[in-house]
């Protein structure tokens, strides 16, 4: 293991030497080989690529029909800072305009890969929530999971469970030998098979991390078998860290490489605590795979599960019996599929629950970590170091803190769209709309202690607006939800109103005058006046007031629901649109308001637009921008 510590950080060392350096902007035109398949993900649909200068994001506007190992002549533009997907640093994003030719991979185990794939996905069909959770036990394909179940699966600690890995691994290898039957007879004969076969579930997999690593050791420990070595897994382990990093040294930097071999070492330790129970050994190997990844999960993530343990506990054998079954499935026995993707439903809404358990800090990783050192240290005081542990942990982690005092408003940093968050004080909050990516909004209102909202507001039907507020449905108690939205509608809008109908929240359209009193705030409804034929007309609009002052709520209201509201004042504006040039300039002077907030991200609309920032300081506003500041903070107390 030595061995392997002294090349890793090496490697690592190399590797961060030849830090990505951005590749200069301009046209590009050529032959470029993907290193993934093609994704779809939330700005559309993506794949990692090889150019002689490093590797690139390849930005697609529709799947192209290629995977892992094709080439691809394209023409486009590089652009872009280096970044980060998969796992896999990228140096700029390749823009793709057209696509000139495919040329498939010849390589046999990419073809077999594929047609393993594609079949896997086929017998899954047709996809739910449940089979696409199915999906990423069997082969690692996450790209049908749902943002939120992505997000609840990181934060109950049951990720893993989709990067497939050594458990993965031992069930192909058995199905290998089963269907091999004559030719799998005997160790030896076993051990041919699964050298043959290993390779194809690999590419099948599409060669991820996680999975090279256990598909090595088992490659080791097979040769080890057939010129008659046994190895240990510590020695599996090292060899198989030494030969990857060998050959790839930029393997020391991706995280799911890291977490793979952390938590293999942690299951190694976990599997030699001096027990003779089954359940003791099966917690002290879970806990061991937590204890080793949880600083790679605070460095990389922010924070790491504290009762990822108990909880991988149960899911652990849910798992296993849904792969297993999910395997006979797929291999032809289709009516087993049923009962697979009920398995994986449950472990899903396990993990949709324990997310929204307690997350460790670095401080509260440290105490349990600390105290975990004491109690195998000195047996003696464990009942106190247990106590004092527990007491920090519900002091500092379970009991949600408040961030915002009764009375203020944070427009929060979330993108290219709007989330505001109103807090009235004794834990009773307003959510105005979501913003464009549900994790954000979700570590956004966990950051800001939020444990359910009492008002939420879609203001209109687009998806930079409504798409986040869909995840904040299903990990936060919503106690009412208003919404203006006819005649429009967006795939957005109706998968939230089909979330909010699902949890038996009441929807409603409210009226001109209405208000609402959520603790030190008041809320009044001032818009839609009548139905626009623009969505971003018909945003509902609220003027907010506190004990010392006024916002004003503007959605994307554009000139012609602005003539309607009149002359509308308030000490704060939240900007229309993201401060595009869809705005009257003299409806903007006329709020005169003190402090305009434009919440915006990076985009290729040209938002804010200059005039609308000159025309609000003119007025005497100072303009904050969340793409600049962050979260924007507004008393109203």
């Amino acid at each position: 293991m030595a061995v392997a510590v002294v090349v890793w950080v090496l490697a690592w060392v190399n590797a961060s030497n030849q830090a990505l350096e951005p590749l200069p902007p301009g046209d590009f035109s050529g032959s470029i080989e993907l290193r993934t398949d093609v994704f779809e993900g939330q700005w559309g649909f993506w794949a990692l690529g090889e150019l002689p200068v490093g590797p690139v994001l390849i930005d697609l506007d529709e799947p192209i029909g290629a995977g892992r190992g094709d080439r691809v002549e394209v023409e486009g533009a590089i652009e872009g800072e280096p970044g980060s997907a998969s796992g896999h640093g990228y140096r700029a994003t390749l823009g793709v305009d057209r696509v000139i030719s495919i040329e498939a991979s010849t390589f046999l185990p990419h073809e077999a890969g594929r047609i393993i794939r594609e079949t896997v996905i086929e017998r899954l069909q047709p996809f739910d929530d449940a089979r696409a959770l199915l999906a990423g036990f069997l082969i690692g394909d996450t790209s049908r999971i749902e943002g939120p179940d992505v997000d609840a699966m990181r934060r109950s600690g049951l990720a893993h469970f989709v990067a497939v890995s050594g458990s993965n691994v031992a069930l192909f290898m058995a199905i290998l030998a089963f269907v091999a039957g004559p030719l799998a007879l005997g160790p030896r004969r076993r051990a041919v098979v699964g050298l043959a076969g290993l390779p194809l579930y690999a590419a099948a997999t599409r060669f991820e991390p996680s999975v090279m690593r256990a598909s090595v050791m088992a490659g080791i420990a097979l040769t080890g078998r057939l010129i008659g070595v046994v190895l240990e897994a510590w020695q599996l382990l090292s060899l198989a860290v030494v030969v990857l990093i060998v050959l790839d040294p930029s393997l020391t930097t991706n995280v799911g490489f890291q977490l793979s071999v952390a938590a293999t070492a942690g299951v190694l330790v976990g599997a030699r605590w001096p027990t003779r129970t089954k359940a003791v050994r099966a917690l002290t190997i879970t806990l061991g795979a937590q204890v080793a990844v949880a600083p790679l999960l605070m460095i990389h993530f922010g924070s790491v599960p504290l009762m990822s343990p108990v909880v991988n506990l149960v899911a652990g054998p849910l798992v296993a019996m849904s792969t297993t079954i999910g395997a006979i499935g797929v291999g032809g026995v289709s009516f087993m599929v049923v009962p697979a993707a009920w398995l994986a439903d449950l472990v899903l809404e396990l993990a949709r629950g324990a997310a929204r358990w307690p997350q460790l800090g670095p401080a509260g990783l440290a105490t349990v970590i600390g105290v975990g050192l004491v109690i195998w240290l000195r047996p003696g005081i464990r009942p106190m170091a247990v106590t004092t542990a527990a007491a920090v942990v519900l002091s500092g982690v379970m009991i949600p803190e408040e961030r915002l005092a009764p009375g203020q408003v944070v427009v929060l940093d979330v993108g290219q769209g709007d989330a505001i968050l109103l807090h009235g004080g004794e834990g009773r909050y307003a959510l105005v709309d979501g913003g464009p990516d549900v994790t954000v909004i979700i570590d956004k209102l966990r950051d800001y202690g939020v444990g359910s909202i009492e008002l939420m507001v879609l203001t209109h039907v687009h998806a930079d607006h409504a798409t986040g507020l869909i995840g904040v449905v299903d990990m936060l108690g919503i106690d009412q939800a208003w919404a203006s939205t006819e005649p429009h509608e967006t795939s957005a809008s109706r998968d939230l109103f089909d979330a909010l109908s699902t949890r038996g929240v009441g929807i409603r359209s409210p009226t001109i005058g209405e208000r609402l009193q959520l603790g030190v705030l008041t809320l009044t409804v001032v818009g839609p006046v009548r139905r626009y034929a623009s969505p971003n007309d018909q945003s509902v609009v609220l003027h907010v007031r506190g004990p010392t002052g006024t916002m004003l709520l503007a959605g994307d209201i554009e000139t012609f629901a602005q003539a309607d509201l009149g002359n509308l004042r308030a000490d704060v504006l939240k900007v229309p649109h993201q401060g595009g040039a869809t705005s009257d300039a003299q409806w903007l002077s006329t709020v005169d308001a003190e402090l305009a907030v434009i919440s915006v991200g990076p985009n290729n609309f040209g938002h804010p637009a200059q005039w609308v920032i000159e025309i609000l300081r003119d007025s005497g506003a100072e303009v904050r921008r969340t793409d600049e500041v962050g979260d924007v903070i507004v008393d109203l107390s």
